[in-house]
């Protein structure tokens, strides 16, 4: 998470934002972390609750592990400093995580890769010995370096085709970038997700943290349309909208209603249309993120979010700056639409290693598998480490 100034049209505020091996097998515990829900905040549409496992927990950490950077031509501990922020999938009755590393040479607190872990029961993973997606000398390196390849999230389509959105940090600006594999190892990159929306105009946009719209299928999360176009939820002050005929191209929501039409001061920036943001008083509210992809499910879109509390005007229970993780269901035919929204945070930092990081008092959402009948959830703690949660399947 990268520092950032933007203006969160729903509150006028500045916001500040910014792997183990394999061993021995244990078995999924059921008793671990607190939850805030109580049974007068739990709602039937919910996934709860996710137990923390702690006798693996944290299931990757950083490793000394070298690979030869293409730009720098040199050796690189591309995992040294920190692994945090995993997509996960299930592939050939294997979990695969996509995770973002960081070295210790960078510019900007160490460039960013995403590196490839794999495990048989979800818990335990071997990961490869190189990055999979990072930057290179290719046409989108003016992106990507030397601030790297950031948080991913993935999907895949009908015919089996990986499609992971990822964040290109040059050290300026974030922009939403979009990956594509039929194998999870080799990945052809295809540049800004916006690239091809109104002439190429978001390109310079600050985006990122794309959750595409997807259904369960087995133990596959598969892209699904609603009212024939693809939708992807992205942003980190609000949570937008985008549609897509591929998943490939993607073009953003605008604000239609001039009277919500605003700039942002210093990028004099269009106003998209906000889905939902930062409520004052609660645990998000500071601003709102987009976790895993967003489910498809019988009695709606459940869409899990990440979320920061505000030191001025969040939740007083938590310490400020906390990122912590909320569920809000919408309308399986209106994306937009808010059916159900949690009062309270399903997921909040209480472990050591979730309190104590390169970034204190996180907990950050981006994996989530069905796997052996039950829901896997990986996350990032303080963003330095991955950590896992198991909950039951409805």
């Amino acid at each position: 998470m990268k520092q950032i100034l933007f203006l969160a049209l729903a509150y006028l505020q500045i916001i500040m934002t910014s792997c183990g091996d394999s061993q021995p097998e244990k078995e999924i515990t059921n008793s671990s972390s607190d939850t805030a829900m109580t049974k007068s905040t739990v709602q039937a549409w919910m996934v709860q609750p996710f137990v923390k496992q702690d006798a693996v927990n944290p299931v990757l950490k950083p490793s000394p592990v070298v690979f030869r950077d293409p730009i720098l031509n040199a050796d690189v501990a591309w995992e040294a400093k920190d692994v945090f922020n995993p997509a996960a999938v299930v592939r050939n009755g294997k979990v695969y995580l996509l995770y973002r590393a960081e070295d210790t040479i960078g510019r900007f607190a160490g460039t960013s890769r995403i590196g490839l872990a794999s495990s048989e029961d979800g818990l335990h993973f071997t990961r490869e010995n190189a990055p999979v997606l990072y930057p290179a000398n290719d046409a989108f390196k003016k992106y990507e370096w030397e601030g790297g390849c950031e948080d991913p999230r993935i999907v895949e389509d009908e015919k089996g085709t990986y499609y992971m959105t990822y964040t290109a940090y040059d050290g300026k600006t974030a922009r939403l970038f979009i990956a594509t594999s039929t194998d999870l190892v080799k990945w052809v990159k295809h540049g800004s997700v916006f690239k091809n929306a109104e002439g190429g105009k978001y390109i310079s946009y600050w985006s990122k943290s794309g959750s595409v719209v997807a259904r369960r299928d087995g133990e596959k999360l598969v892209a699904t349309k609603i009212n024939g176009k693809y939708q992807m939820y992205w942003g980190e002050s609000n949570i937008y909208m985008a549609t897509s005929d591929n998943l490939v191209d993607w073009t953003p929501v605008p604000e239609t209603d001039p009277s919500k039409y605003q700039y942002d001061s210093l990028r004099k920036y269009p106003a998209f249309r906000i889905v939902f943001g930062p409520r004052k008083g609660k645990f998000d509210s500071e601003l709102v993120e987009p976790g895993p992809p967003a489910l498809l499910t019988d009695a709606g879109i459940l869409f899990f979010y990440n979320s920061k509390n505000s030191p001025s005007f969040g939740d007083r229970s938590l310490a400020n700056g906390t990122y912590a993780a909320g569920q809000i269901l919408l309308d399986k035919n209106d994306p937009f639409k808010v059916i159900d929204r949690s009062d309270n945070y399903f997921f909040k930092p209480e472990k050591d290693y979730e309190i104590t990081g390169q970034v204190n008092n996180v907990c950050f959402i981006e994996g989530l598998a069905p796997f052996k009948d039950k829901w896997f959830l990986y996350y990032g703690t303080a963003d330095s480490k991955i950590a896992v949660a198991v909950a039951e399947q409805k």
